[in-house]
């Protein structure tokens, strides 16, 4: 089953902190998204593998954006 990180409110990527094939735990940080001049931790909201990252930093994001899947 996977699971699809999208973005709570657009913003910019800042820093991806995993990688394709990690293994993550829920509430592990997964990025850092800049918006309205504050940095918010994503975090998993699942265990499992980073299967896929659709972002890199300095990406810009909308609200509800695919980011990444965990599988």
């Amino acid at each position: 089953m996977s699971v699809e990180v999208k973005a709570p409110m657009p913003g910019k990527i800042l820093e991806v902190l995993v990688n394709a094939g990690d293994q993550v735990n829920e509430d592990d940080e997964l990025l850092i998204l800049e918006a309205m001049k504050m940095e918010n931790p994503i975090y998993a909201p699942a265990g499992g593998t980073v299967k896929e990252i659709k972002v890199k930093a300095n990406d810009s994001v909308d609200t509800d954006q695919l980011m990444m899947v965990i599988e």
